[in-house]
């Protein structure tokens, strides 16, 4: 399958020589609906396909008709057939909705396979990531508030954080509420352009009191991004049949139940043996209209804001759609092992470009001479300036970070550290002793 894949990204890219290119052994539903409508006999069957789905969109579960089926077993474009899509990618809905023109047999039910492409090296960054922060812990401090602290010391992750919280906190026009699509847009652009060092770290800080729970569930504006005014909850099955009829919220979820499938012949407890992916997969959720949330600021459950009332001979299939996140057991140990502690620490990622710690200013210091020691005064203090700036781009708390540096110098907070005013530089000492010789010679 893999030399497959490799092959038919060979193909297309030389069907499409402009597009950037693609990772080897994914083919992008776009290039390939592209390249099949180059042929003519490919576009005429992809565009009855695509009509049949259209109409299983407006009647979802009804039998495919028999000109849809012929059309689909008449279809030997391997391109189409074995394409996947980018989570987050411009091109993501368009992409969408070809992977499921094709796909009008695959019931809602099945889990074998999953619209977006996760290749093997994402797969180990996100269990890199999760056993780095496991192997993190910050005893006494809150976890939460760190990762805010964090998110807002890197400027794309402060900025798109604030985006979402002005979008899901802000009146629409004329009425008395938020506008959830905006506020669901600007959700989605936050997890999908924010590394997840900061993202995961946000939606699954640890907490041991309920002050910093309460804090952690309301990181994604639950008032605007899922609940309803009256706080009354939708059925979950009208909740899924929604979703059902949107290709993105039908993408993410058919991702979520791909990857947080239990087993219990795992030690992730997981089908995927990855926890990680399935937390990511969970995130996707968030935005949609099955957007998921911690239940109370007291324990790390989490659930769909639905219930099953009314759902008459229906209601085992809508305590499926609820046990999909209150009763499994792989979604609820990834929770458990990432939220064990706290997310990567900023200083371990690539962005913002580190600054000078306090301990190499003091050897700088201490090794140059008199007007060395009057510039680095100044940079110092234009860091201390740069620090007081990034601090009030979102959050007006003390910057953590400052705080927790490899020693802080015996420092109480973000400051110069007191050990750099004990006494006078070296070189001042040798200009004090020459001018006091100088006069004595005079004399």
């Amino acid at each position: 399958m893999l030399l497959l894949g490799i092959l038919l990204n060979i193909f297309i890219r030389g069907v499409v020589p402009s597009l950037p290119p693609l990772p080897l052994g994914f083919v992008d539903c776009v290039e390939a609906e592209r390249g099949c409508k180059e042929d003519t006999q490919c576009k005429e069957l992809y565009m009855t396909l695509e009509y049949c789905a259209s109409e299983e969109a407006v009647a979802p579960g009804e039998k495919a008709g028999i000109e849809c089926l012929e059309a689909l077993s008449a279809l030997h474009y391997l391109p189409l057939l074995a394409c996947k899509c980018q989570r987050g990618a411009r091109r993501e809905e368009h992409c969408l909705r070809v992977y499921w023109s094709i796909r009008i047999l695959q019931g809602y039910d099945d889990f074998e396979e999953s619209p977006y492409e996760e290749s093997p090296v994402e797969t180990s960054r996100m269990a890199s990531l999760v056993a780095a922060a496991s192997s993190l812990l910050l005893d006494g401090h809150n976890v939460c508030l760190k990762a805010a602290q964090d998110c807002g010391l890197y400027e794309k992750c402060g900025s798109l954080r604030s985006e979402y919280v002005l979008a899901c906190t802000k009146r629409a026009p004329g009425l008395d509420h938020c506008n959830r699509q905006k506020c669901h847009r600007a959700l989605r652009r936050f997890l999908e352009r924010v590394p997840e060092e900061y993202s995961l770290g946000l939606l699954f800080c640890p907490c041991t009191d309920k002050l910093c729970g309460e804090r952690r569930r309301k990181t994604i504006v639950p008032s605007c991004s899922y609940q309803e005014r009256d706080m009354i909850q939708p059925n979950c099955l009208h909740l899924q049949s929604f979703c059902r009829r949107d290709e993105l919220c039908r993408s993410r979820l058919a991702d979520f139940q791909h990857n947080c499938q239990p087993s219990g012949h795992s030690t992730s407890v997981c089908i995927r043996e990855s926890g990680a992916v399935c937390l990511k997969s969970y995130a996707g959720l968030i935005g949609t209209i099955m957007t998921p949330n911690y239940v109370s600021n007291s324990t790390v459950d989490v659930a769909l804001w639905c219930n099953c009332k009314g759902s008459g001979n229906q209601w085992q299939d809508c305590l499926r759609i609820q046990h999909m996140f209150t009763n499994n057991a792989c979604l609820e140990n990834s929770i458990s092992t990432m939220g064990s502690s706290p997310p990567r620490p900023v200083e371990s990622t690539y962005p913002p470009p580190s600054r000078p710690s306090h301990l190499d200013q003091q050897n700088e210091l201490s090794n140059n001479a008199q007007d060395k020691f009057s510039n680095n005064a100044v940079e110092q203090s234009e860091e201390e300036e740069d620090v007081e700036e990034e601090g009030g781009q979102f959050d007006v708390i003390p910057l953590y970070a400052e705080k927790a540096t490899v020693s802080n110098l015996g420092s109480g907070g973000g400051g110069v550290s007191p050990r750099l005013s004990l006494g006078p530089p070296h070189s001042l000492l040798l200009l004090l002793l020459l001018l006091s010789a100088s006069l004595s010679w005079g004399s």
